[in-house]
């Protein structure tokens, strides 16, 4: 079933599309999968995506979206299936794939972050990024954006003014976060150490309610994924000052990036990911690449992904796993620098 999605809000554009996406879930049996892991005929059976956060979010959304293009093609001749298993941000689901039979049935939907961040931060991680998976593609991204409410003065305009405001009203110089040890988090961390003004970080439990605060006047600022803010900025409600892309976002062009405003360590997008066990059968993991580079081309899924600030990006297998070990050599000295843990 094709759904055509709309720009005009985001949380209707949740409900509808999950409404329109939501498969049931099915059990897959496993096989002895060391004999498959050394070949592999295609199409697949039954393909089950994991994601590891609840329905609604932009990590299952994208995964919904592309997963649905990818049912009934050469891949697998049925339909793909989500499977929501949340808790410990994210990593119950990684551990699900990491321990999937390692041929092309199971794949993982997750934001870089969860790969390359949790190495640095968590000092009990029971996989490894590099040796237990298999990266297939990336799917979609989009830069973090800086935004404030009705507790700042409208004279505030950009990041510069923001600071000056932070200075002068110390006692209310805070921004939030989907969460501790998130992206949008290290960056608000970058912000205060660059800028040289202390900022107290609020953490939430996903980007939904810290935009409710910062709307309802809660809290300061919030850095998150820039599509959570688009309505609301949009209808008036809050203010983008910044975004976090090398250039400035299409989906709101009036707002400069944080490197045209003097701070290009700030310069980065959040990208959302395909990846299989390790010892998945090459030719296994070159064709989902394949589907997911076809999937995106899809005007219902352009449209889906764009409804939520997200652009598709796609590319070859080669490329996802140098760009994961590029940002782990980028974010390893950085996380060093700012100090944090999960136990801090």
């Amino acid at each position: 079933m094709k759904t055509k999605l709309t720009n005009s809000n985001v949380s209707d554009v949740r409900r509808k599309t999950l409404k329109t996406l939501f498969l049931p879930l099915t059990v897959t049996a496993l096989s002895s999968w060391p004999a498959l892991a050394q070949t592999r005929e295609l199409p697949v059976g039954q393909v089950k995506i994991i994601c590891g956060f609840p329905p609604g979010g932009t990590t299952d959304i994208t995964g919904r979206l592309i997963g649905g293009k990818i049912s009934d093609s050469f891949y697998t001749k049925n339909h793909v299936v989500i499977e929501n298993k949340t808790g410990a941000s994210g990593r119950l689901a990684i551990e699900a794939v990491k321990n999937s039979v390692p041929d092309g049935s199971t794949l993982l939907v997750s934001s870089y972050s969860m790969l390359v961040l949790y190495p640095y931060t968590s000092r009990n991680l029971t996989y490894d990024p590099f040796k237990d998976f298999a990266p297939v593609a990336i799917g979609s991204a989009q830069p973090v954006g800086l935004a404030v409410g009705p507790m700042v003065p409208t004279t505030v305009k950009n990041v510069k003014d923001f600071i000056a405001w932070c200075k002068a009203n110390p006692d209310r110089a805070n921004y939030a976060s989907p969460g501790a040890g998130a992206i949008p988090h290290l960056l608000g961390t970058l912000l205060s150490l660059n800028s040289g003004v202390s900022m107290q970080h609020v953490a939430y439990r996903g980007s939904v309610p810290g935009v409710t605060d910062l709307i309802g006047g809660q809290v300061a600022s919030m850095l998150t994924p820039l599509g959570d803010f688009l309505s609301n900025h949009r209808a008036g409600k809050l203010r983008i000052l910044a975004t976090s892309g090398k250039s400035r976002s299409r989906f709101a062009p009036e707002v400069a990036s944080f490197a045209e405003q003097g701070y290009p360590e700030l310069s980065v997008e959040i990208w959302f990911g395909f990846y299989a066990p390790a010892k998945t059968p090459s030719n296994v993991v070159a064709a989902a690449n394949t589907a997911i580079n076809n999937a995106i081309k899809n005007k219902t899924v352009v449209d889906g992904l764009s409804a939520l600030g997200l652009t598709p990006v796609g590319g070859n297998v080669e490329e996802v796993t140098k760009e994961m070990h590029r940002l782990s050599d980028y974010w390893g000295p950085i996380i060093k620098r700012i100090g944090f843990t999960e136990d801090s």
